[in-house]
């Protein structure tokens, strides 16, 4: 069974916040598959840090505001 990760993230929000992108059309962006973008988003899997500047600059955010970790 895979471990859930702790990284939050705000990826859904900013898909509807910019003209309600789909998950394939923000998956066919970085290059990678749907099940990836549904996976990083309920947070079974944690992009690799390249991905996750690449995610950032799609919707023109700093990293920060697509990702999180809890101070606990």
């Amino acid at each position: 069974m895979v471990k859930p990760t702790k990284v939050t993230n705000t990826i859904r929000a900013l898909r509807f916040a910019h003209g309600e992108m789909t998950q394939a059309q923000l998956a066919d962006r970085l290059g990678v598959t749907r099940q990836t973008i549904i996976a990083i988003e309920q947070g079974r899997y944690s992009p690799s840090l390249e991905m996750a500047f690449q995610i950032a600059r799609v919707f023109g955010v700093p990293l920060d505001d697509v990702f999180g970790y809890p101070d606990s």
